[in-house]
């Protein structure tokens, strides 16, 4: 049987990740913005790390594969794709050797998972994408704790990351980040708060495509004043 993506996102979170359910210091998040919304893991499960799962079904094309483990390997401390088997020897050629790979298969009796390869610590951790899982007033109030927060109020949320990444150790960053992901309450409800350029608002999530693009915007033309 050809696996699709729902087939392969229903087994994980009630298969592979059923251990975590009733785990009162783990999060599951489906969905996970990484990098400001250039990429986003299928599901992300944060408690003393934030592990990602990324699903690519028989169905699916490893097009955007390239550059998700590219912006995935900035944030995330283990990561495991899980695959069709259509896909299982090319992914192993694409992934560095440190991603966990499962493979699913399924018939008509149902899903069955065959561990590939097991996940390994991520060695390669980037301070400023860890920070940019923080909004704003999250990230303000890390910066209070270590006294660097002076002055920094008006300014853009891309300067704050910055004074984070710069000054602070970054299991510092991974912890804090950890409880405020954990700890948030409203971050897949109707509305879906937004930081760019300095400001915090609500936002309707019907408009999250155009605040995906404007998110771009902000991020090239603060790579370009930084040339």
């Amino acid at each position: 049987m050809k696996t699709k993506d729902v087939d392969i996102r229903n087994f994980l979170n009630s298969v592979i990740l059923r251990e975590y359910l009733n785990d009162s210091d783990t999060k599951i998040i489906n969905e996970f913005d990484v990098c400001r919304g250039n990429v986003r893991i299928d599901v992300a499960v944060i408690n003393g790390s934030i592990t990602g799962y990324e699903i690519k079904s028989d169905s699916d094309t490893l097009r955007r594969l390239p550059n998700q483990i590219e912006l995935y390997c900035k944030v995330f401390d283990r990561i495991t794709i899980i695959c069709g088997k259509i896909h299982t020897n090319k992914i192993l050629n694409l992934v560095p050797e440190w991603w966990g790979v499962l493979e699913v298969t399924g018939d008509k009796y149902g899903m069955k998972k065959s561990i590939i390869r097991n996940a390994k610590r991520n060695k390669s951790i980037n301070a400023y994408s860890v920070s940019q899982l923080l909004w704003k007033s999250e990230a303000l109030e890390l910066l209070s704790l270590y006294e660097l927060s002076k002055g920094l109020s008006n300014k853009t949320i891309d300067i704050i990351w910055e004074k984070i990444a710069n000054n602070i150790p970054l299991e510092k960053i991974q912890e804090f980040v950890r409880l405020k992901l954990k700890n948030r309450s409203n971050w897949r409800a109707d509305k879906q708060q937004i930081q760019c350029a300095g400001l915090s608002q609500s936002v309707p999530r019907s408009l999250d495509f155009r605040l995906k693009n404007l998110n771009r915007l902000l991020s090239q033309i603060s790579c370009d004043r930084q040339r």
